[in-house]
């Protein structure tokens, strides 16, 4: 088919005939091919269903070789972790619940043409692979990006385009509903993001007709598998022994440790009950599960009653508070309910911006980095700390977007910079919570990020038809268990920064995503007014103490190789003499940072005296370095020197050198100009007295 204006062609059949479901799929010259495969039994000991997303980075797709020393490529990157999550989060509602045979969508990517992002064609496979497979799947669905240049849509755009532009959205739908949003924007209208979405839904309609066909002609029946749904009366029974109204006494706290004592103590009781029942006591915690979930969607969409009391559109109490850390850059710490995060802000010299390796040629580095962690502590639990995992690099990656667009440029602020959250309570939106507290403590920094930005997580639950549905605020764990959707969205007063929608269900209807981000954009304006603003309501016009201060000056090209020197022996004297540390630029850019701002002012006085072409009357410090019987060297800069003949040190006659200077003298000369070696030429007992005098 053409899609966009680009052909999108797939090959079923050719390659991977052993895969459950395969298809090798071309958008223009990018190549990937998509498997989907399924284990033939259940595997034991599981009560959620196993499902595998993989996106395979291969560097023979822009004809690179991999760097390091295996010249082999290693673990996921964060882009390949974050593909993976695109993918998993609107093809997982999709799959049967009981479902718990093992499950791999795999994608390798083969060949990359910059006008079709490998990332669009594996979503776009997956969802093809798996519809014709004979795994259970109640597809299809299709997936489209778009991007925005000067204020128009451009849909799945090249990889420049998608880099550049002012939005990078992913949509997600099945024939009828929005399943899957995904977006990154430069502070865009409430407005402008739903006409994108929507732009986006009506193009996989068209994706959808494709799949339907291909099902039609090459599809496999769907394998019977192995259901762990609950014994037929299971709840019914259980219902026997703890009323619903014990069940709603016991999950409607405010307090979550309460909360899951009382559930521990209802599992107990029916453990107790079901002593003899062994099919029972297989199934009980996913059966006390469903009671909770049952209790808790029944009171909330018939009830309007939330676990802890609130209204439904009632944000939990709020604190923040900066500067909480002795000795960084700057901290702040951010509290909504019982989700807290401790968020500190690092600043760099340029040379330490993160570099970055993969299949986009525009990103190379990365000079703005949010990372986050998630701690076993933060929800009362232990376990080893075993380093990031895609969750926490996708709670990462969506803080770092929704402050991105504010971040200033590279000329108005020289630092790389580095955000980290720290997760110190959990229950609800933490990655929301970690881009207020971002906020904070990138102001408390000193960085002048350009708008204030706050996020929020809009939650739903859905009756039996699409216009019975509660749209919750700030939802808490239990919210976000038991309910449909975790919306969350983050911006400015004015405009939309990023959005990251997931949902349990098959799709959300038009109104469920306008009110959703309405309530989204209430709330988060709510949260700047009433709580950050109090803590710190704009960047602070300097960077802490204990920061490095940058300074910046700008040499000619050609004159690089004189301030780097031989081997870098310049540079380095520089270096250790004023203990700034020094960097340049391919285009002659040289940045000096320290803690010490006499020191950068040093080191740029040495570089600025190196590349200049001194004339005669300039007038220089330099230092006694070598002493001849017919005059003495004085360096003005590392590597850097002139000579002073024996007839110009002193008015008077000398005999001899010595008599008036030393190695290591401090001494104030003047050009003389180039002698006939073409060394220059300085005198001491010509300076004007006014040059002594400074």
């Amino acid at each position: 088919m053409d899609l966009a204006g680009k052909p999108l062609k797939v090959e079923v059949g050719k390659v991977a005939a052993q895969a459950n479901g395969a298809v090798l799929i071309s958008y223009g010259d990018t190549t990937v091919l998509s498997t989907a495969t399924a284990s033939k039994e259940p595997r034991e000991g599981v009560d959620f269903f196993p499902l595998s997303v993989e996106f395979e980075e291969k560097y023979y797709a822009i004809g690179k070789i991999p760097g390091g020393f295996n010249k082999r490529e290693g673990k996921a990157s964060e882009n390949a972790v974050l593909t993976d999550r695109v993918i998993d989060r609107p093809m997982r509602p999709l799959f049967p619940k009981d479902l718990r045979n093992d499950v791999t969508l795999d994608n390798l990517v083969l060949s990359v043409d910059p006008e079709c992002r490998p990332e669009l064609v594996a979503m776009i496979g997956t969802a093809m692979a798996t519809c014709i497979s004979d795994i259970p799947f109640d597809g299809p669905c299709a997936m489209t990006q778009v991007g925005m240049k000067d204020g128009r849509f451009i849909i799945n755009p090249s990889q420049k385009d998608w880099d550049t532009g002012d939005l990078q959205l992913t949509v997600a739908s099945t024939r009828e509903k929005v399943i899957m949003i995904e977006a990154g924007a430069n502070l865009i209208s409430d407005q402008t993001m739903i006409d994108a979405i929507y732009t986006a839904d009506d193009v996989n309609k068209k994706i959808i007709d494709l799949i339907d066909q291909m099902v039609s002609e090459v599809g496999k029946e769907k394998f019977e598998y192995q259901s762990f749904a609950l014994p037929e009366h299971m709840l019914e029974d259980i219902e026997k022994i703890v009323t619903p109204d014990e069940m709603e006494e016991a999950v409607f706290v405010n307090d979550k440790q309460t909360r899951e004592a009382n559930v521990a103590a209802v599992t107990d009781k029916l453990t107790e009950a079901f002593a003899d029942n062994e099919e029972y006591l297989t199934h009980l915690p996913d059966a006390v599960y469903q009671y909770q979930k049952k209790t808790v969607r029944k009171m909330i969409l018939k009830d309007h009653k939330r676990p802890d009391g609130r209204a439904i559109d009632q944000i939990r109490p709020l604190s923040a508070e900066v500067d909480l850390i002795p000795r960084v850059h700057g901290s702040s710490m951010f509290t909504r309910g019982q989700t807290q995060i401790c968020d500190i802000v690092t600043l760099a010299p340029l040379s330490e911006v993160q570099r970055v390796e993969g299949l986009d040629p525009n990103i190379t580095e990365k000079r703005y980095i949010h990372q986050y962690n998630f701690p076993s502590y933060s929800v009362g639990e232990t376990k080893p700390s075993r380093g990031p995992g895609r969750r926490e690099i996708g709670h990462g990656a969506l803080a770092e977007r929704a402050l991105k667009p504010v971040i200033p440029s590279v000329e108005e602020f020289p630092y790389a910079i580095r955000a980290v959250s720290e997760t110190f309570e959990s229950n609800g939106s933490t990655s929301m919570a970690s881009t207020c507290a971002s906020c904070m403590s990138l102001m408390a920094a000193g960085v002048p990020i350009k708008d204030m930005v706050a996020g929020i997580s809009c939650g739903l639950v859905t009756g039996e038809t699409d216009d019975d549905y509660i749209v919750l605020t700030d939802i808490q764990g239990i919210e976000d268990f038991f309910g449909d959707m975790d919306f969350k969205v983050t911006g400015t007063h004015d405009g939309i920064s990023a959005i990251q929608m997931d949902i349990k269900i098959h799709g959300l209807t038009r109104p469920i995503v306008e009110e959703a981000i309405r309530r989204a954009h209430e709330a988060r304006n709510f949260i700047m007014d009433t709580c950050m603003s109090k803590a710190i309501s704009k960047p602070r016009d300097h960077v802490a103490a204990l920061a490095p201060k940058i300074s910046f000056v700008q040499i000619p090209t050609d004159k690089i190789g004189d301030v780097v020197g031989q081997r870098g022996k310049t540079i380095n004297e520089i270096i250790s003499r004023t203990g700034a540390q020094v960097d340049i630029d391919e285009d002659g850019r040289v940045s000096v940072s320290s803690l010490d701002e006499n020191a950068n002012a040093e080191a740029i006085r040495m570089v600025k005296t190196i590349v200049t072409d001194f004339e005669k009357g300039q007038i220089l410090k330099g230092t006694v370095v070598s002493i001849k019987p017919f005059g003495a060297f004085v360096e003005f800069a590392p590597g850097k020197e002139g000579m002073v003949h024996i007839s110009k040190i002193a008015n008077e006659r000398i005999a001899h050198v010595e008599d008036v200077l030393t190695l290591g003298d401090k001494v104030t000369v003047i050009c003389l100009g180039k002698d006939k070696t073409g060394r220059m030429s300085f005198s001491i007992k010509d300076v004007p007295k006014e040059a002594l005098k400074d």
